[in-house]
């Protein structure tokens, strides 16, 4: 595992490697970017770097700091985790009870704290003091998708590195090249996930991702032919992917703003749903102001599931509402 496994984010570990040739590393990081974009792995790399005794500004994969790095037992590196979104203060009480013991291996000690925001007030406080006074060769890595639920005294003492959606095309290239997907699949989940390369994959190595969508995009289809009854029929589906609610709202927002392009432009070349031509054929009867009531009905639909309204009363509302409007 090092740099040149990472898909994307090529100028955040250019940048990273010239701290490390100039010798300006911070004691301490905050990651920050959307989940499941490449934060940890990068971390990752640029730990094991620093640990490598070849000092360069990559890992050497050979030296005995690399290959333990690889196994997760060299003594000189931390990997804190949340569990059941916690990060337990016994856990920082533990690793700053230690922090003050000097490298074993290594002229450094790395420390990665992932899904950093899930630590409480308590935890990050207890912390804080280490990242205002840290010992000269520690160095800190906290990951989040979060920052917003990070103290502001921790966020001045770190580096920020933004993380960025990675580009599409190198997401299709990797699922058509190594996840055997089509390219217009690899297409739609590399837009469906908004440029998140783990939920890329997760997505192409789902057997019910695109079942999902077949059956939402049929019952959506039927219900704006007008089959009222078939509303409180299509529930039993709604209920039953009722943790997916989340996934089955983007794909009807994608759906629909495929619909409005394929009637502006009739192409299939900027469309989303590129594999769907024929049913968006078939739907392109809906005017576009009726469209654009169904998205927002769509968007009303999961603020309101968010903020605790009754799931199947707001579900049945919106497909009534797409069957009025």
């Amino acid at each position: 595992m090092d740099f040149n496994d990472i898909i994307g984010h090529e100028d955040t570990i250019d940048n990273l490697k010239k701290t490390i040739e100039k010798g300006h590393i911070s004691h301490s990081y905050l990651f920050e970017g959307e989940e499941s974009i490449g934060k940890r792995k990068v971390a990752l790399a640029f730990a094991k770097t620093l640990l490598c005794r070849s000092e360069g500004v990559e890992p050497c994969n050979r030296c005995n700091s690399c290959l333990k790095f690889d196994n997760f037992n060299h003594p000189d590196f931390t990997l804190i985790e949340p569990e059941k979104e916690l990060i337990e203060k016994k856990k920082i009480d533990k690793l700053l009870s230690n922090i003050n013991i000097a490298p074993l291996e290594s002229k450094r000690k790395v420390i990665i704290i992932d899904d950093s925001h899930y630590m409480r007030l308590e935890t990050q406080n207890a912390l804080l003091k280490t990242l205002e006074e840290p010992p000269h060769y520690i160095n800190i890595i906290l990951i989040t998708s979060n920052s917003n639920n990070i103290i502001p005294t921790i966020l001045s003492r770190c580096e920020i590195v933004n993380f960025y959606p990675v580009q599409k095309n190198k997401i299709e290239e990797l699922l058509v090249g190594k996840y055997g997907k089509t390219r217009e699949e690899a297409n739609f989940i590399a837009h469906f996930t908004k440029g998140s390369l783990g939920k890329s994959i997760i997505y192409s190595k789902s057997p019910y991702f695109f079942k999902l969508r077949d059956e939402t995009l049929d019952i959506i289809d039927q219900i704006l032919r007008g089959d009222e009854f078939n509303i409180f029929v299509s529930m039993d589906f709604f209920n039953n992917n009722k943790d997916n609610y989340e996934d089955i709202l983007d794909i009807l927002l994608y759906w629909f703003r495929d619909l409005i392009l394929y009637k502006k432009i009739g192409s299939s070349e900027l469309l989303i749903n590129q594999d769907k031509t024929t049913l968006l054929s078939n739907q392109s009867f809906l005017k576009e102001d009726r469209i654009n009531d169904i998205i927002e009905k769509i968007m009303e639909t999961r603020e309101n599931i968010n903020r605790n309204v009754n799931y199947q009363l707001a579900i049945e509302t919106m497909l009534l509402n797409m069957q009025e409007v």
